[in-house]
């Protein structure tokens, strides 16, 4: 959708939006492959038509496409009205990939006589994120619009795809070269803005060293960085409150939804509605376990005691006692205190997620967090503090949706947040990684610890494969979701009760994502080609023959 509204405002800057007489639309790779489950179709035409994201309408979206196929007349820009033929004007090449990204999609406007008077490119990297070639920057990165003029020259120099070789050096864990990487990401940044923000980072040590040596939160340091782009306190809280808003309110419609199944021919049921009527019925009394509090050096002195195999215990990497990062008081966001807390009935994380990603597979508004098929997990964590542990919850919605940006933003430079391109442990693995960091930073835990939260979220999500079946973001990825948040709380809770003591550093794990991503097969790359996706989907066209509708 953004990308369809990039190109007709590209039209009207150029003036030649009138002249337009027809539109040649082509899908590529795995953005054709499942473009139909994912509903690309009707996200493009409405962008063409000038809706935004953020702002559409959803319960018009069914109603305005099928009246576009059936009159077969577009809305350019909602003022400029040509003929339209699906059959005709929109192509769909599985079998080709653009070289920028698998999910790639070129734009194509013909006036009277035929000729082109306009064509461009654009690529869905993940996250909401669209880029092109040309700029190889993202054209809708300022929240306030999608228009790249609109935004900070300082924003201009992030990356976003596994083959750029200045993203990715081949040991980013040297202290000189990572010296080296932070001084090229200020030149980059020289070349559109004379400054940068007051703590950049390229790495998880990068940002762990930035809170050791100013005594801030790992929010604290994202917060002051997004004033740099000229945000107010005022901006910046509104901002964060509207995120979680839609958020919520996804959930709200998840849980209270009348419909009874799912979009597409998989006819599948709805769980959400069912799931949350039980949780609030009390069918699941509580189930939880008190748990055993944390012994600071367990970890280190059964190590002593037995020592075992001197090879595994050296790579146990105590890390060199450092001054706690308590983060500083005299700032906007206030450091979370450390706490303990029984967690309770964890049906309600899978419910919560469950309900997210039922309303995306039905074309509802969700938070790209950092994907739409990744879009229950940080909302479904988030529901959870929020209702069963925090005391104060506009600190916690700040303090987790900035330590999550964060990690979300290593993952980015580092590796990619795009299934296309990476499999499903780029999206709900990354989701994981994301909300693990924030649930431990909302228990108080050390900048130190969130990164290691967040490194156990992506590492047992390593290889994870994207084989969506029929093309629907359906099975397996709604209870996939569900499994995500579960495993970010567990794997947040393992960083709290290891006292520093592990063997692979965040850093560590996004480098291992990204050369498992690099090695995958395309088959298991969001293209439902292979795996469950080819299996099921056989069985699907059996049943078909076999019981015609």
């Amino acid at each position: 959708m953004r990308a369809g509204k990039i190109f007709i405002n590209d039209l009207k800057a150029m003036g030649v939006l009138e002249k337009v007489k027809t539109v040649k639309i082509t899908l590529y790779g795995s953005l054709a492959a499942t473009g139909k489950g994912h509903h690309t179709p009707q996200a493009i035409l409405l962008g063409l038509e000038g809706s935004d994201p953020e702002t559409i309408d959803t319960g018009t979206i069914p109603s305005r496409y099928s009246s576009i196929l059936e009159h077969k007349q577009l809305l350019l820009g909602g003022s400029h009205l040509i003929h339209y033929d699906s059959d005709r004007d929109m192509l769909w090449r599985f079998d080709q990939v653009l070289k920028t990204h698998p999910n790639g999609m070129r734009f194509m406007a013909f006036d009277n006589e035929g000729d082109l008077i306009a064509t461009n490119e654009y690529f869905s990297v993940g996250g909401g994120f669209v880029v092109n070639e040309k700029t190889k920057v993202g054209e809708n990165l300022f929240y306030k619009g999608v228009d790249k003029r609109a935004v900070h020259g300082a924003r201009l120099h992030q990356t976003h795809s596994l083959t750029d070789p200045a993203t990715h050096p081949t040991s980013i864990h040297s202290p000189a070269l990572e010296t080296e990487a932070l001084s090229t990401n200020d030149d980059e940044a020289n070349n559109t803005s004379a400054e940068h923000p007051p703590y950049p980072f390229v790495s998880g040590n990068s940002l762990l060293a930035l809170t050791q040596k100013h005594n801030m939160t790992i929010a604290q340091i994202v917060y002051d960085n997004e004033k740099y782009f000229g945000y107010t306190d005022d901006d910046i809280h509104d901002k964060l409150m509207r995120i979680w808003q839609v958020m919520d309110e996804c959930i709200h419609t998840g849980v209270s939804s009348s419909e009874r199944t799912l979009p597409g021919r998989l006819g599948l049921r709805r769980r959400a509605p069912m799931l949350y009527r039980r949780l609030m019925r009390g069918f699941y009394p509580g189930i939880s376990q008190p748990t055993l509090p944390a012994i600071a050096g367990a970890t280190a002195s059964s190590s002593e005691k037995n020592p075992g195999s001197q090879k595994l215990a050296d790579m146990r990497r105590k890390r060199s006692p450092a001054a706690r990062v308590v983060g500083s008081f005299d700032h906007a966001v206030l450091p979370m205190p450390p706490r303990k807390t029984v967690i309770p009935a964890m049906d309600f994380l899978s419910c919560y997620a469950i309900a997210v990603n039922e309303v995306n597979a039905s074309g509802g508004r969700i938070v790209t967090s950092p994907t739409n098929g990744a879009a229950g997990v940080i909302p479904a964590v988030l529901k959870y503090i929020l209702e069963f542990v925090s005391d104060d919850p506009e600190k916690s919605i700040t303090t987790f949706l900035l330590t999550a940006a964060a990690v979300g933003m290593l993952f980015k430079r580092g590796s990619t947040i795009s299934a296309a391109e990476g499999g499903c442990q780029a999206e709900v693995g990354v989701a994981c990684s994301m909300a693990s960091a924030g649930f431990a930073a909302c228990m108080g835990a050390s900048p130190e610890t969130v990164l290691q939260a967040a490194e156990i979220g992506i590492e047992h999500n390593l290889g994870l494969t994207c084989d969506p079946i029929d093309g629907l973001v359906q099975v397996p990825c709604i209870e996939r979701n569900s499994l995500g948040a579960v495993k970010a709380v567990t794997a947040a809770q393992l960083s709290m009760a290891s006292d520093g003591v592990y063997s692979v550093t965040l850093d560590e794990a996004i480098e291992a994502m990204r050369l498992t991503a690099t090695d995958m097969s395309v088959k298991y790359k969001e293209t439902s080609m292979s795996g469950l996706a080819l299996n099921a989907t056989m069985m699907i066209r059996a049943e078909i023959a076999h019981d015609p509708p």
